[in-house]
C-alpha cells in the first residue's frame, strides 16, 4: 500500500470520532488495502457542482469531515468575499442518509465562523434552497443531496447569493480555499444546539415556504375564460424524497384535490427501499406509481427525485397501458402548452426566450421558432439555465425569460428561482393535462401531434460507468477515442465536430464532443461532472417514427461497441 495513503488511514483511524459510524467502518476495512485505497487515494473532489461521493469513512468519501472541509472553504470565502453585516448562508437537505446531520455540521460551522447560518426545521427542496438564499439576502446557500443517486450517495451542493448554483471562477475560488485546510485541525466545528440559542443559526420560517408557494402558483398560464377540471384523477409519488409536502400542498391549494400518493413511497427514506435507483428518468423508479395508477384509474402519474427539482411522468394511452413520456418529450409538451396560451392570452412579452442544455433535444427548438420565440443553448446543467436568466435580470428583462428545459427532467418557467425545479413542473403539468382533457386530447395526443408537425425525434441517454482510479482514465481514453475520430457511427458521415474544451459560442470551456450527423441526427459525449460516468446522448430524427427509432438503434448500438 502506498506510504501516504496509509499514513491517511492511520490518522483518520486516531482521529476521525464525531461519527461513531466511521470508526466501525475503518476498523471494518482494516485488513482489506483495496477499500482503503479507494477510501484515500485521493480528496473527493470539489466542482461547480460541489461534493458528491459514496457516504463512508476516507477522503474520497461523502462524511462529516470532507463535508465540514467544504464547509470551512465554502465559510473563509464568504468571509473573504463579503463585508462584516452582510455575511449570511442558508441550508436545506433532502432525505438522503446523513444529510440531516450534514445539515447541521455545516449550520454550527459557519456559525462558527461569525456568519449567520439559516436552515429549514425540516427537510426541503432544491428550489426551496434557490429561493431561500434570494428571499433572505444571503451570501450563498448550501443543498445537502445526491440527486436521483442509488442510496450510497450523498452530496453537498453550493450557491451563490443570486440562488444560482456556483460559477466556475467561485467553485475554483472555494476549491483554493479548501485545498489549504488540514480536516482535523482548521476546521470550526461548533455546536448546532448552543449555536442555535445564541441566535447565530435560525430556522427558515414557515412565510418563507409559504411565499414560495404563493410564487409558483403565479406560473398558471390559464385565461380567464379557461375552465378545466382540477378533480381529474392523478396518482403522485416523492420517492422517498422532499416533494410530498410542497408538491401536494401546491396541488390542492390550486384545486387539484384528487390525488394518490403512493404509500410505500410517500415518507422520507434515504434507503429507498421500493426505487433503490430513485430516479424518475427510468422504469424501475416508477413501476409501483404505474401499479397504483393502475388500479386507481388515474390517467396521469407523477414522480419527483428525492430532491424534488427533477419531474417525471407517465400517461396512461387508449388501452389503459401507461407510457413513460421522457424528459425530452415532457419539456417540448410544456413549451408549447406555455408558449400556445401566453399568445392566446396576449402574455407573451415582447422578446421571449427559451433556455435549454446542448444534449437537449432539437425539437425543442423548433417549437420555440414556431411562436417566435428565440433559444439560447447552454452547457449541460441547469445552473447555465440560472446564469441566462440572471443576465436578463441585470438587463432589467427578466420576464422575457419563459421556460427552460434539458432532457434530464428538469424545468423552470420562470425567473423566481434559479436552478430546476419539480414542484412548478408538477403544477404545470397537472395543468397542462387537465386543460387538454377538458378538449378531449390527451398528453400522448398533443405529443404526436407536436411530432407530426416539426418531425420525429428518438433521444436516447447512455451512461457507462468507470469506477475508481482505472476509471478515471478509460473515461479520458474513451473521451481521447472520441476526439480522434476514431469511431465509427453506423456507416453515418459526420458533417460537423463541435469540440466544447476549446469554448464555442461563449460557452465555457468544457469536456464535451458534438458529432453532426448526416440526415439531422446529434451525437453527444461527455463525462459526467457528479457521478464515475461516462454519458453519450444519440439524438436521432427521421420522417417517420419507425425511421427515427431505427436510426438511434442502429448509432446506440456502433457507439456502445465504440466505448466499451
Amino acid at each position: 500500500m502506498n506510504s501516504e495513503i496509509e499514513n491517511k488511514y492511520i490518522a483518520w483511524c486516531g482521529r476521525a470520532t464525531l461519527d461513531q459510524d466511521l470508526q466501525e467502518e475503518l476498523c471494518a476495512i482494516a485488513s482489506d488495502e483495496a477499500a482503503i485505497e479507494d477510501a484515500f487515494y485521493r480528496d473527493l473532489e470539489f466542482g461547480t457542482g460541489g461534493l458528491r461521493g459514496v457516504i463512508g469513512a476516507g477522503t474520497n468519501r461523502m462524511n462529516v469531515y470532507t463535508v465540514g472541509r467544504a464547509a470551512q472553504g465554502l465559510a473563509n470565502y464568504v468571509l473573504g468575499a463579503f463585508p462584516k453585516g452582510k455575511r449570511s448562508i442558508a441550508i436545506s437537505y433532502d432525505s438522503r442518509i446523513k444529510s440531516d446531520l450534514f445539515a447541521r455540521i455545516s449550520a454550527a460551522i459557519f456559525a462558527g465562523n461569525g456568519i449567520k447560518a439559516y436552515i429549514y426545521p425540516q427537510l426541503m427542496p432544491t428550489p426551496l434552497l434557490s429561493w431561500a438564499v434570494r428571499e433572505l439576502h444571503c451570501s450563498a446557500g448550501v443543498m445537502v443531496t445526491a440527486s436521483h443517486n442509488p442510496s450510497k450517495y450523498n452530496g453537498y451542493k453550493v450557491y451563490g447569493a443570486d440562488g444560482c448554483q456556483i460559477t466556475t471562477e467561485a467553485a475554483d475560488t472555494i476549491l483554493a480555499a479548501i485545498n489549504v485546510l488540514d480536516v482535523f485541525r482548521d476546521v470550526k466545528f461548533g455546536d448546532f444546539d448552543e449555536l442555535l440559542k445564541k441566535g447565530c443559526i435560525e430556522y427558515i420560517s414557515e412565510d418563507v415556504y409559504t411565499a414560495f408557494i404563493e410564487r409558483v402558483k403565479k406560473e398558471s398560464v390559464l385565461g380567464p375564460d379557461d375552465r378545466i377540471d382540477r378533480n381529474v384523477a392523478i396518482v403522485y409519488t416523492p420517492l422517498n424524497g422532499t416533494g410530498l409536502k410542497p408538491v401536494t400542498r401546491m396541488l390542492k391549494e390550486t384545486g387539484f384535490t384528487n390525488i394518490t400518493v403512493v404509500a410505500e413511497q410517500r415518507n422520507p427514506d434515504g434507503n429507498f427501499p421500493t426505487c433503490p435507483y430513485p430516479n424518475p428518468e427510468i422504469h424501475e423508479a416508477m413501476a409501483l406509481g404505474m401499479k397504483y395508477a393502475e388500479e386507481e384509474k388515474a390517467e396521469l402519474l407523477l414522480a419527483t427525485d428525492p430532491d424534488c427539482d427533477r419531474c417525471g411522468i407517465a400517461v396512461a394511452d387508449k388501452d389503459g397501458n401507461y407510457v413513460l413520456v421522457s424528459g425530452n418529450e415532457t419539456g417540448c409538451l410544456l413549451l408549447d402548452y406555455i408558449c400556445s396560451q401566453r399568445i392566446k392570452n396576449g402574455t407573451m412579452p415582447a422578446d421571449p426566450m427559451m433556455v435549454k442544455t446542448i444534449v437537449t433535444t432539437d425539437l425543442g427548438e423548433k417549437i420555440a421558432e414556431h411562436y417566435g420565440v428565440r433559444t439560447v443553448n447552454v452547457l449541460t446543467g441547469f445552473k447555465y439555465i440560472g446564469e441566462q436568466i440572471l443576465m436578463l435580470e441585470k438587463e432589467g428583462k427578466e420576464d422575457s425569460y419563459i421556460f427552460g428545459f434539458e432532457e434530464s427532467y428538469g424545468y423552470l418557467s420562470g425567473g423566481y428561482v434559479r436552478d430546476k425545479d419539480a414542484v412548478d413542473a408538477a403544477y404545470l403539468i397537472c395543468e397542462m393535462f387537465a386543460y387538454y382533457k377538458s378538449k378531449g386530447v390527451s398528453l400522448l395526443d398533443k405529443l404526436s401531434e407536436l411530432y407530426d408537425t416539426y418531425g420525429y425525434y428518438k433521444n436516447v441517454t447512455h451512461s457507462f460507468e468507470f469506477e475508481g482510479i482505472a476509471g478515471v482514465q478509460k473515461m479520458k481514453d474513451v473521451m481521447a477515442k472520441f476526439r480522434s475520430g476514431d469511431v465509427d457511427f453506423a456507416g453515418r458521415n459526420v458533417e460537423k465536430v463541435l469540440d466544447y474544451a476549446e469554448g464555442i459560442d461563449g460557452l465555457p470551456k468544457s469536456d464535451v464532443v458534438k458529432f453532426f450527423i448526416e440526415g439531422g441526427t446529434r451525437v453527444i459525449a461527455r463525462p459526467s461532472g457528479t457521478e464515475p460516468k461516462l454519458k453519450v446522448y444519440v439524438l436521432a430524427c427521421g420522417t417517420t417514427p419507425e425511421l427515427a427509432a431505427k436510426e438511434n438503434e442502429e448509432l446506440s448500438a456502433a457507439l456502445k461497441g465504440a466505448v466499451k
